[in-house]
């Protein structure tokens, strides 16, 4: 099949007309006149279709890994060299049966990621972040400093972003929580979503801002665009953008939340705080912006709150008392997600900043997730109650007090 491709690749490249582009339609019409001149009548239908396939994905998608995108049962695929794909599916990982034609080929491929994306990445700079045109977040890193060939890791998202609703159907959180956390976002409380790798923050985050009222302006904030707000008219979406050297300067997601608080937004969503940013993004949470969100990665919600005086320390240099008073103050609720050991994704902690005593943050746990056994493979539990919500001056606010017990 891959000599095959090859051949009638080189055929049709010689046959295009290099003085306009062709639509996919033309391009199809020219992919089956080289097939029906070239194939011999013995080789079957199902190889023609999937030869032109293939040389169709060459010339206008991402070569093999195309029939891997369009897959909508894929959530990752993962390049590690030329020569070895593999594939993340329903949970589990696989080694795809193809591989790129060449070193040279999975190069094309790199370069048409990144232009797509307004990104650039080359020698001098062998690492870069972007998104194809579905959404899908793409992470390249360029040999030699990927010792064994160029990596390519691509996360997709599902076309429909899967709304609270759906969290309930597969088991990630009880209802008793999704109607808590619905009351909690609609009347301002700033949320922040913590969780692992994978733990499905961006999701998450994701369907939590279906809560948000529609009448509100809201302001996105990303390293590469992810979050698919739906519903919300007054949308502002801002991404971050990296030096070249072409002279186009650095915008970096600091920036980007300082120019938001000029935009007049109720609410500011960053996509998730990995550095000196969450300074900036505390303190747009203490200056009236009820109602904002963001994750980021930790192993527990204490965790958290720690990596957040870290990412603090790393913009200014404050004293630990002061970087915890505005921690304290800015988040009013963290929610910590994780991947259980059976593949699956669930709210493990809710938990509320309740001020701080003898210079400790102090956590109000509201929710729990406790494993009570296993059924076939997977993982049973319960969510447990643990407490009620103490600050209620915001539900009292929006009118929305009754709707918590």
């Amino acid at each position: 099949m891959q000599e095959y491709t090859q051949t009638l690749q080189k055929i049709v490249l010689e046959r295009m007309d290099v003085s306009r582009e062709l639509t996919d339609q033309e391009l199809w019409e020219l992919i089956d006149e080289v097939i029906m001149e070239h194939l011999s009548p013995m080789v079957s239908l199902h190889t023609r279709e999937a030869a032109g396939q293939q040389v169709f994905h060459a010339l206008r998608g991402l070569d093999v890994l195309q029939e891997l995108i369009d897959d909508p049962q894929i959530t990752e695929v993962m390049v590690n060299g030329y020569e070895h794909v593999f594939y993340e599916k329903c949970g589990r990982i696989y080694s795809w049966d193809k591989q790129f034609a060449s070193r040279d080929r999975l190069e094309d491929v790199i370069q048409s990621i990144v232009a797509a994306g307004n990104r650039m990445v080359n020698e001098s700079v062998p690492i870069v972040d972007t998104r194809l045109r579905d959404g899908s977040r793409v992470n390249i890193v360029l040999e030699p400093v990927a010792i064994d060939g160029s990596v390519i890791t691509i996360r997709k998202f599902p076309a429909q972003p899967m709304q609270m609703s759906d969290l309930l159907r597969i088991g990630s959180l009880s209802g008793q929580m999704a109607d808590e956390l619905r009351a909690l976002v609609t009347a301002g409380y700033n949320v922040f979503v913590s969780g692992g790798t994978g733990s499905g923050k961006t999701t998450f985050l994701n369907a939590l801002s279906g809560y948000i009222p529609s009448d509100e302006r809201v302001v996105t904030i990303e390293d590469s665009a992810e979050l698919q707000l739906r519903g919300i008219a007054n949308l502002v979406r801002l991404e971050t953008r990296v030096s070249n050297l072409e002279n186009v300067s650095e915008i970096s997601i600091r920036q980007l939340i300082r120019t938001a608080l000029r935009m007049r937004p109720d609410r500011i969503i960053v996509g998730e705080c990995r550095g000196a940013e969450a300074l900036d993004m505390l303190q747009a949470m203490n200056t009236g912006h009820d109602g904002s969100l963001s994750t980021g990665h930790a192993n527990s919600c204490q965790d958290m709150l720690r990596r957040l005086e870290t990412m603090v320390l790393m913009g200014m240099e404050l004293p630990v008392s002061a970087i915890r008073a505005q921690i304290a103050s800015g988040i009013d609720v963290l929610v910590h997600l994780g991947r259980l050991r059976d593949r699956t994704r669930k709210v493990l902690d809710i938990m509320e900043l309740d001020g701080m005593t003898q210079g400790e943050i102090r956590l109000n746990p509201l929710y729990h997730f406790e494993e009570t056994g296993e059924e076939d493979g997977r993982i049973v539990g319960r969510w447990r109650r643990q407490n009620s919500l103490i600050h209620r001056e915001k539900l009292s606010a929006a009118g929305l007090e009754e709707q918590l017990a």
